[in-house]
């Protein structure tokens, strides 16, 4: 049995610097919390201080609208851009799946189902970072080799102190784009002749991402339940996908935490399998009025 809690592994991932590292030591720590080799999330008497902001490898970093053009996958010069930004995407995702749980879990004293939710994201996170790093080795490129911008982390920064904007903001605004582009990205790649990363992408990353998703919505909808009946338990009743109330809650957490409306086209069935239809998102696709 591991004496080390799950937080304080999350504390050493976040830690580590080199994203390969972190992968793999993500992936170590999740299976050995899933089968129970670390047995308690947190210890409730000592609180361990969580970085402001990761470990990280330099990597050229932009402004994101200074970003240089993705491309549609036409060329290899493109392919290789988007894979590496999917890939820095990933390496985010790590962070951040580990700074949920070190950061909110004990803070806000959830169930152990918020922990192995997103240990699970983490690894899923670290996996897809893994995959895609090679991908990009494999048609002549690397991680580090392009320049890239942590718009990711700085909506990170903004929710450091609010679980619920959290949830909000990286898994149901952020995590539900990319499935809004993702089978777009994956047809230019078919399109292209690239179907190995074509493959990757809609075999491996689509479907985990609508699992992260999902993860984001179940823990909203749970805080929500929680702050009108502290006894409330995720099986004591499913949440309802149409409570007026949580939606509006999700409204005014965006509208506050996100800058301007949502982008569509919306990926109405992928957002539907993560647990939230149109009445959550649609509202806010339109700039609200002044008046």
């Amino acid at each position: 049995m591991d004496c080390e809690t799950l937080i304080e592994s999350a504390i050493r991932i976040l830690n580590t610097s080199d994203p390969h590292e972190k992968a793999r030591l993500g992936d170590s720590i999740a299976v050995k919390w899933l089968q129970g080799a670390i047995a308690e999330p947190y210890d409730p008497t000592v609180d361990f201080p969580v970085p402001d902001r990761p470990a990280r490898l330099p990597v050229k970093l932009v402004s994101p609208s200074l970003m240089p053009k993705l491309g549609r996958a036409g060329s290899l010069q493109s392919r290789q851009a988007i894979v590496h930004s999917l890939a820095h995407t990933e390496s985010w995702a790590i962070d951040l799946s580990w700074d949920i749980i070190a950061r909110f879990g004990k803070l806000e004293k959830m169930p152990r189902d918020f922990f192995t939710d997103f240990v699970r994201v983490a690894q899923d996170e670290g996996r897809h970072f893994t995959l895609l790093a090679a991908r990009l080795e494999e048609i002549g490129s690397s991680y580090g080799a392009l320049p890239a911008h942590d718009g990711l982390w700085d909506s990170a920064t903004a929710t450091s102190h609010d679980l619920l904007a959290r949830l909000a903001i990286e898994h149901c605004v952020h995590e539900a784009r990319g499935l809004d582009v993702l089978p777009t990205t994956i047809s230019r790649f078919r399109n292209g002749g690239d179907n190995e990363t074509a493959d990757l992408l809609e075999k491996v990353v689509y479907p985990e991402e609508i699992t992260h998703c999902a993860a984001g919505v179940k823990w909203f909808k749970y805080l929500c339940e929680r702050s009108k009946d502290p006894e409330f338990t995720i099986s004591s009743k499913e949440s309802d996908d149409s409570n007026e109330e949580i939606i509006n809650k999700f409204h005014s957490v965006v509208r506050e935490h996100f800058r301007g409306p949502l982008k569509p086209p919306f990926n109405a069935e992928a957002r539907k399998a993560a647990g939230f239809g149109p009445q959550w998102y649609e509202p806010l696709a339109v700039k609200e009025s002044n008046a």
